[in-house]
């Protein structure tokens, strides 16, 4: 019978295989859906869907540069193992070179990745290495010069905190240093009007509690708020912070002596933001032996 889109779409939901892995199994089993899955089955290719509800909070982080463009990605897996997997590792890495060429990770997921769509790729590995795998998020910087990080390498250009620095003008030394230090000291945005608002109304209105408990004059109050934000905007800024490799001086001024203006940053963890539940390592082991 002829195997039509809506089947291996159906199929694909059901079991998690890839396209093309759908479309044969329908093909080889004449269309007969619960025939397909174990086919599937059999050949180890419907073990994706399983896997799905698995907390994926490790992985790699990968950072790739071409010209004036930067872009990093995080791909997650169940255990910090799979990060040294070399499969994973060459996934993760064509991953980041499929990256160049889109703007989102919704982008990204249907991006070609030797000649399959990424995401069908991902789900492929899922079946091979046998970790639910996610492919959380991608970010892009421009400039006359961007910089790349990565901190703790576990292959090149990949590990667990990737940094790009956008440029205008150009000193690589410097950019270099300002990506080490956005990686130690994890500024929370570049400059005050980049800070979330929820977040400096949040810390305004605990300083301002703070300050009336003084029992001071309300004119003294209101100068110890302002002085109390202009600490918190040099703390959580990049272009505030005091500079690593010299704290004389914020990032900005070192900058500025650089001969060169930061235009943007990504400093992208992996995991960071995932609740995940706590292993000890004796179970992490056995989990990671199941498969």
């Amino acid at each position: 019978m002829a195997i039509t889109a809506a089947m291996v779409k159906d199929l694909r939901e059901k079991s998690g295989a890839g396209m093309m892995d759908a479309k044969k199994a329908l093909t080889e089993t004449d269309g007969d859906m619960e025939a397909a899955i174990d086919w599937l089955r059999t050949k180890g290719l419907a073990t994706a869907a399983k896997k799905s509800g698995r907390t994926a909070a490790e992985g790699l982080v990968a950072v790739k540069v071409e010209g004036g463009t930067g872009v990093a990605v995080e791909v997650n897996a169940e255990t910090d193992f799979v990060a040294k997997n070399k499969e994973f590792q060459d996934f993760v890495e064509g991953t980041a070179g499929a990256a160049m060429g889109v703007d989102s990770v919704e982008d990204l997921a249907n991006a070609d990745l030797g000649g399959k769509k990424v995401s069908d790729v991902l789900t492929d590995k899922i079946a091979t290495i046998g970790e639910n795998m996610t492919l959380r998020r991608m970010a892009k910087v421009t400039g006359d010069e961007v910089v790349a990080y990565v901190h703790n390498a576990a292959a090149e250009g990949m590990g667990k905190i990737g940094v790009l620095v956008a440029l205008k003008g150009s000193n690589a030394d410097f950019g270099k240093q300002v990506a080490m230090h956005i990686a130690a000291a994890n500024p929370q945005a570049l400059n005050p009007e980049a800070l979330d608002p929820a977040l400096v109304e949040r810390e305004r209105t605990v300083l301002t509690e703070q300050a009336r408990e003084s029992g001071k004059p309300e004119q003294v109050i209101e100068k110890m708020i302002e002085g109390r934000m202009r600490k918190f905007y040099a703390e959580n800024t990049l272009l505030g912070q005091a500079f690593v490799i010299n704290p004389d001086l914020t990032v900005e001024a070192a900058a500025k002596d650089a001969g060169v203006e930061i235009l943007s940053y990504v400093r992208m963890e992996v995991g960071e933001g995932i609740e995940k539940k706590e292993e000890d390592f004796a179970a992490e082991v056995a989990k990671a032996a199941r498969g």
